[in-house]
């Protein structure tokens, strides 16, 4: 939504635009293990897939693979596109819009909580914590869904699963 504001020390008018953030979460699974869910250490609190905001110029691909790099320690490869999740009230800080992956480990047993999270820790998917922060409890359900046959993933294009040679290269 584009809106034109004044601004009030030299009377020029600008526009902004009002649009959501982009954001990119992972389910990050594996049968033995379970789903990986962090305790976030930032308002709002609570339990959460680990994930994050996509920063200006980068693939929303990548961001989910660094995301998971900073917040969990895993290498992580994606495996498909679970679904966009993009309720205006979905964050109650801001409108965002999640493009949410599904992602299996390489390395599982090097999960540590990291940068936004305060613990990190696989759960089994009827035995998750609670409370879940945001709508991450429809996007499990969903993620249920698919391991039960009811839906299906989107794969990715070849490229876009593949982790860059430093997760954090981009800054």
């Amino acid at each position: 939504m584009e809106k034109t504001t004044t601004c009030p020390h030299c009377g020029w008018g600008f526009t902004q635009y009002a649009n959501p953030v982009p954001t990119a979460d992972v389910v990050i699974y594996t049968p033995k293990l379970g789903v990986v869910i962090i305790e976030r250490r930032n308002i709002p609190h609570g339990f959460a897939l680990p994930g994050g905001f996509i920063d200006e110029g980068e693939q929303a691909e990548n961001a989910a693979i660094r995301e998971m790099w900073e917040e969990t320690g895993l290498d992580v490869e994606l495996t498909g596109l679970l679904g966009v999740y993009s309720r205006p009230g979905r964050d109650p800080r801001q409108h965002t819009l999640s493009v949410v992956f599904t992602g299996r480990p390489h390395n599982p047993e090097q999960l540590r909580a990291g940068d936004d999270a305060k613990s990190a820790a696989f759960y089994p998917l009827d035995a998750l914590p609670r409370p879940l922060a945001f709508d991450h409890e429809d996007i499990l359900r969903d993620f249920c869904d698919v391991l039960t046959g009811k839906r299906s993933t989107v794969p990715l294009a070849p490229h876009a699963s593949r982790r860059p040679h430093n997760p954090v290269e981009h800054r």
